[in-house]
């Protein structure tokens, strides 16, 4: 029994030198933390623009059905050249319109609100070229991106990591150390910025403005999408 005792003793003695010499390593390991910063602006080229159609009653009083504006903007979409499937129908409404000179019942004139996925910003322009103004309602630029967008974060996250790798190498070495392995890395900042969207009423007598202001803003040049990304790295000091 005393012998048993006894190795217990010695067992936890021996665990808390065990213990001691660990952490008094781990007190003794140098170490340097940084952050590392990558950015970069692209050139969007998916656009999605909003337009909603709407019937109107014609100069003769007959009505301008949503049918007919409808086909007129798929065949827009076929003469600038974007796919079928960027067309998608958002929304649809209907409103009662009353006919006051003739004392008529009231009438349903309906909505349609699309929305289209773009390349180019000057697809805008031709597209409304090809259609009624009278029955445009409005338009809207609602949201910018570009089709690679995840590759160009992939490869700034890589940049951000090399860049502290880098920012520690060169600040160990102003002390005449040298760095060593990686200890810890850990993403800070993902930052997107996407350029704002462009909104604009487009009816009848504003037709003509809507295109001039889209024509400025292409002269001028499309906003770009802003990445930015951030990384906090520790780098052990051999």
């Amino acid at each position: 029994m005393k012998y048993l005792i006894i190795t217990i003793i010695g067992l936890c003695i021996a665990s808390t030198a065990v213990w001691a010499q660990s952490e008094d390593k781990d007190k003794t390991v140098r170490k340097i933390e940084v952050t590392g910063r990558a950015e970069e602006e692209i050139v969007p080229d998916e656009i999605y623009f909003s337009i909603t159609l709407k019937e109107y009653l014609a100069d003769n009083k007959d009505k301008v059905s949503i049918d007919k504006l409808e086909r007129e903007l798929q065949n827009a979409v076929n003469k600038v050249g974007i796919d079928a499937e960027d067309l998608q129908i958002e929304n649809i409404n209907s409103y009662n319109y009353w006919v006051w000179k003739q004392k008529k019942a009231k009438d349903f004139l309906a909505s349609k609100q699309y929305r289209l996925k773009l390349s180019e910003l000057n697809m805008i322009n031709q597209l409304l070229e090809y259609l009624d103004p009278k029955g445009i309602q409005s338009t809207n630029i609602s949201e910018y991106s570009h089709s690679e967008i995840e590759k160009y974060r992939k490869e700034l996250k890589i940049k951000a990591l090399q860049a502290a790798k880098e920012k520690a190498a060169y600040l160990v070495e102003s002390i005449g150390e040298t760095l060593g392995d990686v200890i810890e890395i850990q993403e800070t900042v993902d930052f997107y910025n996407p350029p704002m969207p462009y909104a604009r009423n487009t009816k009848v007598m504003m037709m003509e403005e809507a295109q001039a202001d889209m024509a400025a803003a292409e002269d001028i040049g499309f906003q770009k999408i802003k990445l930015q990304y951030e990384v906090r790295a520790v780098f052990g000091i051999q």
